[in-house]
């Protein structure tokens, strides 16, 4: 097994909470079951120390053998969902604040994207000419009015 470059006495008090919720959650669970630490080690495929060390909250036991136990509870259903990128609050408001920052201005002036057109005019294109019209990669079709 590959050794740790922290040791879990470093870890941040937070962390060593969460686990230790967890591993009272996985001995809860597991009682109200009626099962054995025997038993729910046969079905993670672990020892039954290494079970009491997941119930004691071992900050060092394998992740998957915690992801193992959850799955065991409840199929670990949204576990990854957690950390989605749609649940990382702290990211999404960095990347507001990075949208929102105020930018220098350029000297050039920016072309504007799309052209801005008359629906008459476009009238009678295919669906391609139109579209190539808009987007300014095609010509323009021609105008009874003189703009």
């Amino acid at each position: 097994m590959p050794r740790q470059t922290t040791p879990p006495a470093d870890y941040p008090h937070a962390v060593l909470q969460q686990i230790e919720r967890l591993a009272q959650n996985i001995v809860i669970a597991r009682k109200r079951r009626g099962e054995t630490q025997a038993q729910w080690a046969r079905r993670l495929g672990v020892s039954q120390p290494t079970m009491a060390r997941i119930e004691r909250g071992d900050p060092s036991v394998a992740m998957a053998s915690y992801v193992m136990c959850l799955w065991l509870i409840n199929q670990a259903e949204g576990l990854a969902d957690l950390i989605a990128p749609g649940n990382d609050h702290a990211a999404l408001e960095h990347e507001v604040k990075r949208v929102q920052a105020p930018r220098k201005p350029s000297a050039e002036k920016p072309q504007a994207a799309f052209r801005v057109m008359e629906p008459q005019r476009l009238s009678g294109l295919g669906n391609a000419a139109g579209l190539a019209a808009l987007l300014g990669d095609g010509p323009l079709p021609p105008s009874d009015k003189n703009p």
